[in-house]
């Protein structure tokens, strides 16, 4: 047995851990991981320029692999960290898809705020569930039925040019809210030739195309401005809305953009 100060030799101690030598002698002779400067150059000033872009969007942009964007990112410490995901019981799914154009709108309001002056106002907005087109929206000081009954004729007057009776089926999902099983909304929905749909309770996920809009929107645009009053986001968010519309490439478009997916499924 060593007593207090003897010195034990290294082949000693891995006898009594149970450690093989070479494992301690082991010195890595492999350098870290390269890395195209020139590459990682253009991926930083996309990045810069579109702080919420991820990985697919950059490699669409530049045109590379997009493992090897992941890659770089990573190495660099650019990619966005994940927060994990732990066991969360669900709800019976009723995914709002659509396996065609102007099968299933979704509909739904948020707020945003607009500075000391108009502060929150209403953004409401009805899009496709196949196309993902933002057909109509409005930005309200109030988001009551009438604002949502506005924002619906929008959309339709910018799919089918008029407020006529529709002829084909065509399915509104929203959820359990006031303004959307207001009596004045229901009507107006029904007069058209729309049928509502309406979510199970505490289950937004059944209308997350439009949840996850609401949160694109908010990433790309509003949050990374500070609106001093409503004309300026009205105009602002329009802006956005028509980029959006005809020049964002959409990941579950198969990077294409919400009016190409249009054009191809007309």
């Amino acid at each position: 047995m060593a007593e207090a100060g003897d010195k034990v030799s290294v082949c000693q101690l891995c006898t009594w851990f149970e450690v093989p030598r070479r494992t301690v002698y082991y010195k890595p002779v492999k350098s870290g991981p390269r890395v195209n400067e020139l590459l990682a150059a253009r991926i930083k000033q996309v990045i810069e320029r579109e702080c919420y872009a991820g990985y697919r969007t950059i490699a669409h942009a530049l045109g590379l692999n997009k493992n090897t964007v992941q890659r770089i990112n990573r190495i660099k410490g650019w990619q966005v960290r994940t927060r994990p995901v732990g066991f969360r019981p669900r709800a019976r799914s009723m995914p709002s898809v659509a396996s065609r154009p102007n099968e299933r709108w979704s509909t739904d309001m948020t707020r945003v705020w607009c500075g000391q002056q108009d502060r929150w106002v209403a953004l409401t907005a009805v899009m496709d569930c196949h196309t993902r087109e933002i057909l109509g929206w409005r930005l309200t000081r109030s988001g009551n039925a009438k604002a949502a009954e506005a924002t619906l004729e929008d959309a339709l007057i910018g799919r089918f040019g008029s407020l006529a009776r529709l002829t084909q089926p065509l399915a509104l999902r929203s959820d359990n809210g006031l303004v959307f099983t207001s009596k004045r909304f229901t009507v107006t929905v029904r007069r058209y030739g729309v049928e509502q749909e309406f979510i199970q309770p505490h289950t937004p996920q059944q209308n997350g195309m439009i949840e996850r809009l609401f949160r694109t929107m908010k990433e790309q645009c509003i949050w990374l401005r500070r609106f001093e009053s409503l004309d300026e986001a009205k105009s602002v968010i329009g802006r956005w809305v028509d980029w959006y519309n005809h020049q964002r490439p959409h990941q579950a478009l198969k990077m294409k953009t919400p009016a190409e997916m249009y054009k191809l499924a007309a």
